[in-house]
């Protein structure tokens, strides 16, 4: 297990947390910063849904007193409902002709948004934190830094409330995100992601890579296997002896 226990002196965050590497890193992000920490994850009929099965494990691993209650929000018929995309249909993941990956699904993150801001009303947290990235990322616009700025304006002026988006990977690429991880927990915490979280497209766990699991041919299989290599070869880390 990994120990965040540290007293935090800030107020209260939700966490935007998929079981993935990114939001387990701002999970263990956020739990070195604020008192109460809760978490919010997202069926929308993804074809990596065994990433929602990762996400209790990964909670029960970074312990700490600031970890607080779980929600789950099924936006499969909302998501589903508004056409196919390679994350949430069986079939081949390609470039589109808007030039954008035929994995991104439309309005994901600002329904993803907009639902973690109304919980976050009703629990009274005030800071609303996201893995989003603009470095090393599929060219989503909605990871961009603008489009992040422009949503807290939009929920603070539809809510009345002053949220505020937490941002800690958007300018961090995949070799710094392991990197942030190691500064933060160590070589547990780095453990902890390799063999509990899921970034896979595909959905694989069945190909064990130094990485973590996945099929390793995915793009987001590429770019967690590209940073580790990075990072690894700069950092020199070496793994627990098991």
């Amino acid at each position: 297990m990994t120990q965040f226990n540290t007293p935090a002196t800030e107020g209260g965050a939700l966490v935007l947390f998929s079981g993935g590497q990114d939001s387990t890193t701002c999970l263990a992000w956020a739990l070195k910063r604020f008192a109460n920490v809760e978490t919010v994850g997202f069926r929308y009929g993804q074809r990596h849904a065994v990433e929602m099965d990762c996400r209790t494990p990964i909670r029960t691993a970074l312990t700490s007193v600031s970890l607080g209650a779980d929600h789950i929000v099924d936006l499969t018929t909302a998501i589903g409902g508004l056409g196919q995309t390679a994350m949430t249909a069986d079939i081949a993941i390609e470039m589109g002709e808007s030039g954008l990956p035929n994995t991104f699904v439309p309005g994901r993150n600002l329904l993803f948004l907009t639902c973690a801001a109304a919980i976050a009303y009703r629990r009274g947290l005030k800071r609303i934190v996201t893995g989003v990235c603009e470095t090393d990322y599929s060219g989503y616009p909605d990871c961009r830094d603008d489009t992040i700025k422009a949503m807290q304006l939009a929920l603070n002026l539809g809510m009345e409330r002053r949220f505020v988006l937490e941002t800690p990977l958007m300018w961090l690429d995949k070799a710094a995100t392991w990197a942030m991880a190691a500064d933060l927990g160590g070589a547990a915490l780095v453990d902890v992601i390799r063999e509990r979280t899921h970034t896979c497209y595909l959905g694989d766990r069945t190909h064990r890579h130094p990485w973590g699991y996945g099929c390793g041919t995915c793009p987001a299989c590429q770019l967690r296997a590209q940073g580790w290599v990075r990072w690894t070869t700069a950092s020199g880390f070496t793994e627990i002896a098991r």
